[in-house]
């Protein structure tokens, strides 16, 4: 019986944009199982709490077969470790990212052995980031094209209200 081959993609999605959405997509296409792991980290506060965050990933990759989200809290390595991952994939919208990932990159890879993966945003979407998304959106500013729909839905009441 072969392998199952497991990945990771890490992230605090706050809001989960279509390019993560994108990323996690073709993810799946290349492993058995990817789990969508979102930081816990208690220091900030996002617009949306992990468990809303939990439920917006998990509606929105509902059809993506193999794929399972996740909150952890600490080393993305161990909860890698935990799930048998040995890859992690991000995504990556230009220089900075990779300036900024490849070290951890290799950190990780010498403090677990897990590799590393990075996948080129899609075209059209790498300028795209939750931050830019929710400042936009505060002020009034149109961002349809960059939310899966139930996710816009969610994000205009959370800004109303």
């Amino acid at each position: 019986m072969p392998e199952v081959r497991r990945a990771v993609c890490p992230g605090s999605y706050d809001p989960p944009t279509v390019g993560h959405l994108d990323v996690i997509a073709r993810t799946a296409g290349l492993f058995d199982e990817v789990f969508v792991a979102i930081l816990v980290n208690p220091r900030k506060e996002g617009l949306f709490s992990v468990d809303e965050r939990v439920a917006m990933l998990t509606e929105i990759t509902a059809d993506l077969p193999g794929v399972r989200v996740e909150s952890f809290q600490g080393l993305v390595v161990d909860y890698c470790r935990e799930r048998g991952a040995g890859a992690m994939v991000k995504g990556l919208r230009g220089a900075t990212d990779y300036d900024y990932e490849l070290p951890m990159a290799h950190m990780n890879r010498h403090l677990t052995g897990v590799e590393t993966l990075f996948l080129p945003g899609a075209p059209g979407q790498v300028y795209v980031s939750s931050s830019l998304v929710k400042e936009v959106a505060r002020g009034g500013g149109d961002v349809t094209a960059f939310l899966p729909p139930s996710v816009h839905t969610r994000l205009l009441e959370r800004l109303s209200g």
